[in-house]
């Protein structure tokens, strides 16, 4: 669809529906359709319903799986684990949360029953739970790091661990479903990307094969959340409160993420260099991605990325049936995607410096974190990719 087809300076190149029909754009009506959903849709197994877990349920990801999965149509809840909860009240330790039931501790026999398990473990603890979960024959969604890289050195490198199953990351499908949609359908494990590369990943993906010989710089701003529910002097509330500042400014872990894909999708090594910022706000990605484009790859290819209007062109056309990622002329902010799966983007040629820069935002705990687990999991049991990702959590 080229750039313009709708009118006004915030028009998007590709709409999609935001929520189901009958459901209002304002917060109070998403709580109600989200309340009405949960209130009724899970009364008995039958059909194509499957049941699931969280290991893992009560971090901020776990709690956002919580919420979409007691709202999905095709979902029974089995269990929800915590460590820190156990034998809780789930409605009483959460009050916002309207799931019944009690929090239990991990133990293999308490999950059996379930077709999908997603785990929200810490980095390194992660591995050993999935490789017990695949051999019980569970199919698993790792929202953790433990499965994304498929060099086992990276491992010790950058997480500081060993991995101790390295046959099950050769088999672990990358959980992007832009990049990698088929291989999702039929995998046990899938590693969950994490949510910076998620918005840095997509912002290059349509131009990767003609960048030039230089890094790619991803510059990222995210809101506290990201760095979850256990507060530090860092992320606390008078620590973050009316300030901005850089952290990791060299070799933040996703920097090997975000490095991984982009080469794969170029086709040879993209040095990538990764600077993220802390937002003094609750939730929310903001990604700018500096690219260098080579003349000759960009002919080879049958592009000409000359003008603003016709790289607007190149991503609207690569995008154009993805029903999360939206390609929008003005520059997008959090408040536009907070609370939703959406990955909304644009981009900008800057002729006196040579550069592209392409501008992403997502929410870091749905898109990418706990929403894009479900519409992986909706891959893997052949939902609509869609289902139960149109409310707001």
């Amino acid at each position: 669809m080229a750039p313009g087809g709708e009118p006004g300076a915030t028009a998007l190149l590709r709409r999609y529906p935001r929520f189901p029909r009958g459901a209002g754009q304002n917060y109070s009506d998403m709580y109600n359709y989200t309340v009405m959903r949960r209130s009724g849709a899970h009364g008995k197994r039958g059909g194509d319903v499957i049941t699931a877990s969280i290991i893992g349920a009560t971090g901020y990801t776990g709690l956002v799986l919580t919420d979409l999965l007691s709202c999905h149509p095709q979902v029974r809840i089995e269990a929800l684990t915590s460590v820190t909860y156990k034998g809780r009240s789930i409605s009483e330790t959460f009050p916002r949360m309207r799931v019944e039931g009690t929090y239990v501790e991990y133990e293999l026999s308490r999950v059996e029953g379930s077709d999908v398990c997603f785990v929200c473990y810490p980095h390194a603890e992660a591995h050993p739970v999935v490789a017990e979960l695949v051999a019980s024959g569970i199919r698993v969604v790792d929202l953790s790091a433990d499965f994304r890289l498929r060099d086992m050195v990276l491992y010790q490198e950058w997480y500081g661990f060993v991995h101790a199953y390295p046959e099950l990351v050769a088999e672990a499908a990358y959980g992007l479903p832009e990049l990698y949609r088929k291989e999702i359908v039929g995998a046990r494990v899938v590693a969950n990307p994490g949510c910076y590369p998620t918005g840095a990943i997509l912002g290059v993906a349509p131009l990767a094969q003609i960048l030039d010989e230089s890094a790619v710089i991803i510059d990222s701003k995210s809101g506290v959340s990201g760095a979850g529910r256990t507060a530090t002097d860092k992320t606390h509330f008078c620590s973050v409160h009316d300030d901005f500042k850089a952290y990791s400014e060299v070799g933040h872990r996703h920097t090997c993420e975000m490095g991984q894909e982009i080469s794969a999708l170029a086709g040879r090594t993209v040095p990538v260099s990764f600077t993220p910022h802390l937002l003094p706000v609750d939730r929310g990605i903001l990604t700018v991605a500096y690219l260098k484009l080579e003349k000759d790859r960009a002919e080879n290819h049958g592009l000409v990325v000359d003008s603003e209007e016709e790289l607007l062109r190149v991503y609207a056309e690569h995008y154009a049936d993805e029903p999360f990622v939206e390609v929008v002329r003005h520059a997008p902010s959090l408040r536009e995607v907070q609370w939703t799966n959406m990955c909304r983007m644009t981009v900008r040629l800057d002729q006196t410096a040579g550069l592209v820069k392409v501008i992403t935002v997502i929410d870091n705990l749905v898109k990418g974190a706990s929403g894009q687990a479900v519409q992986n999991m909706n891959l893997m049991f052949g939902f609509e990719e869609s289902m139960g990702l149109g409310v707001r959590v």
